[in-house]
């Protein structure tokens, strides 16, 4: 099966092409110049920093994804698991990050059914919702009309624990969809069994693993975005710049935009001017900041999903 083919290519090269697109108008509006002088400044050296905080967010997201795999009984060794899961990045630019559920036709061709790759996925997204939430609380108190934003985080976080809180609700549901039949019967079967999946994601111990992992993960990236901004001469505290990249990314989350693109970017540019850098200077190192996080592992992804089309042996299935 060639699973890039069809839509799925389609809607791969058009998210990226107009996210692409998209980030150069921005360049070009802050003023093309400023954007390269700004890279210069931060020279190769603080590139490299950079992209290697990234690289340890993506590393402990996988340990949490891996995690996730060996709760609900269908551990993948590691090789294979890493290619897939790094994959997932190359849709990254797609609404709410939905795109990166597309690992589940990969681990579908090595026997993990797709309410296990989908409960994964949900547990994912949940987790990085929780860390980012909690790292906008260390500098909210110095801008408090963000509260707003934040609130709504903690509500999606609510709504989604106050669905898996309940399993002899999720066992009902599956027991009454799978006793009846249809396509919408089947639908619902599967649904209760990615919530029921997904609850077992949650349980106390393993949800404590994965919330300090996650917020060590999204934690290197906003360290990141604080010697960035030391190294353009920002006067701006790393609370205050733990908190900028923190709502920006909640922001972008909450729109349901390709990859948060347009949101993330105004609040993180919004939050900058306010404390005194020049348009210019925001935009491009919002341009960098993205260009090192969300840019570089869509690149990673598409490598990674380029290798992944050929597959491997059905014997690396599990391990």
């Amino acid at each position: 099966m060639n699973y890039l083919e069809g839509w799925r290519l389609r809607a791969l090269i058009l998210s990226i092409v107009a996210a692409t697109a998209g980030y150069l108008a921005f360049s070009l509006w802050g003023g093309w110049d400023e954007v390269v002088a700004a890279f210069v400044q931060i020279g190769l050296v603080g590139t490299l920093i950079a992209l290697s905080l990234s690289l340890v967010n993506y590393a402990l997201r996988f340990c949490r994804w891996q995690l996730y795999l060996s709760q609900l009984g269908h551990a993948v060794a590691w090789p294979p698991s890493l290619r897939i899961y790094l994959s997932g990045f190359a849709l990254t630019t797609t609404p709410g990050k939905a795109g990166e559920a597309f690992r589940g036709v990969l681990l579908k061709q090595r026997g993990v059914p797709y309410p296990v790759t989908f409960a994964a996925f949900i547990s994912e997204r949940l987790s990085d919702l929780v860390a980012i939430v909690l790292l906008t609380l260390v500098g909210l108190a110095q801008y408090p009309p963000a509260r707003g934003i934040v609130l709504a985080g903690v509500l999606g976080i609510v709504v989604v624990l106050a669905c898996l809180s309940s399993k002899t609700l999720l066992d009902r549901l599956h027991r009454w969809a799978s006793a009846r039949q249809g396509k919408l019967m089947a639908l619902v079967t599967h649904v209760s069994e990615m919530l029921g999946g997904a609850r077992r994601c949650h349980r106390p111990g393993l949800l404590g693993i994965a919330t300090v992992i996650s917020v060590i993960a999204w934690g290197a990236e906003a360290l990141a975005f604080y010697w960035m901004l030391g190294w353009l001469d920002a006067d701006i505290s790393l609370s205050f710049a733990i908190f900028v990249y923190a709502l920006s990314m909640l922001a972008g989350a909450l729109s349901f935009l390709p990859g948060g693109l347009g949101s993330a970017e105004a609040v993180m540019v919004a939050l900058l001017v306010l404390k005194g850098m020049a348009m210019p200077a925001a935009i491009a190192a919002t341009v960098f900041i993205r260009l090192a996080t969300l840019w570089f592992a869509v690149m990673i992804g598409l490598v990674a999903l380029i290798r992944s089309r050929h597959g491997e042996a059905p014997a690396e299935e599990t391990a």
